[in-house]
């Protein structure tokens, strides 16, 4: 079933530190849905139930009725930067909603809830960008992000939803440094049937490069290249991990065509140091906000919008194969408040 490469692996120049190589790997969960499933609105809002929680509970009374006043305002703001909305996105979030108040001539905070929303719709509503993978074929998307994030994860889903909508795919395991990180992706492709390319070491930049020449002589059409976990803090690697993208490119021009970091919702406001960090390596074109069913920190949304507005193209709320869903800012933004 696979076609693994009999070449003698290249020599990595990349030296693994403790972190990456004890770093645990998230399995890949391939749970079909359950025959009476919900819809995805309200999957999607008991995936947010500890988001909406902390931040819809405290607004609902807020919203409760009373005058709009500065102490409005300052419970407002509070409730906004507890949840990980960040303090510049609320700054500006505020800002808008008291001219709204004004312009709108309101006077009770019950009216304060759409007027939260609508500005909240103002924000995310740009980062709502579906992937557009007709332009090449193979489309090459390139995964990065910390251990732990949730890249295998996400490949596997990716992969499933590319295949249900007719699509062949090849997946690239350019995590050299993890042998269960390969073991992982090389087990899910067996079960459907996807091609895997990897090498029990060597050179990332290797696999890549290979995995791109036997998409092309194969006739495939998405390659899911995944890499190893890099922290922002680790230079070095992230310079590697920009080596790997320039192989990419040798291998077929214009390559990477996607630049997907997977974000684990948990971090907080640590992920928008991240985005901050990938997007300055490597010019990251989209977002994965992986595990909002087992985060309060949901609204770390918003402070990315406001500190580096890249398109969000997926989100992950649950263990299922299809609970990773293209991001809707207006489903997204009433799971969280309502």
């Amino acid at each position: 079933m696979f076609d693994f490469f009999k070449k003698k692996p290249a020599q990595s120049t990349e030296e693994p530190t403790p972190e990456q190589v004890d770093a645990p790997v998230v399995e890949i969960q391939v749970t079909e849905a359950p025959v009476a499933a919900q819809s995805w609105s309200e999957r999607l809002k008991q995936s947010l139930s500890k988001t909406r929680k902390q931040l819809g509970n405290q607004l609902a009374s807020l919203f409760g009725g009373g005058k709009i006043d500065a102490e409005v305002y300052e419970e407002l703001e509070t409730i906004l930067i507890t949840s990980d909305v960040g303090v510049n996105a609320t700054k500006n979030l505020l800002a808008d909603i008291k001219n709204r108040v004004k312009v709108q001539s309101l006077d009770d905070t019950i009216q304060l809830k759409a007027a939260l929303k609508d500005a909240m719709s103002d924000l995310l509503t740009p980062l709502q960008k579906p992937l557009d993978t007709s332009g090449h074929k193979p489309f090459v998307i390139m995964l990065a992000g910390v251990n732990g994030a949730g890249k295998t994860t996400s490949i596997g889903k990716l992969a499933h939803a590319f295949q249900a909508e007719g699509k062949s795919v090849l997946i690239a395991a350019g995590d050299t440094f993890r042998a269960a990180a390969r073991e992982q992706l090389q087990i899910w492709g067996e079960r459907n049937n996807v091609h895997v390319v990897s090498q029990t070491s060597g050179d990332a930049a290797a696999v890549m490069f290979d995995a791109i020449n036997s998409a092309k002589a194969k006739n495939i059409d998405i390659v899911l290249a995944d890499t190893a976990g890099r922290l922002p803090t680790q230079m070095h690697l992230m310079d590697e991990i920009a080596k790997v993208k320039r192989v990419m490119d040798k291998a077929l021009p214009g390559a990477p065509h996607e630049v997907l970091l997977v974000l684990d919702a948990n971090t907080g406001q640590n992920a928008v140091t991240q985005v901050k960090t990938f997007d300055d390596a490597l010019g990251v074109t989209g977002l994965v906000l992986s595990k909002l069913d087992g985060t309060a920190k949901g609204g770390v949304i918003a402070a990315i919008a406001e500190a580096r507005p890249i398109p969000i193209r997926y989100i992950g709320i649950g263990e299922g194969i299809d609970d990773l869903r293209p991001f809707v800012a207006a489903d997204f933004i009433d799971a969280m408040i309502d």
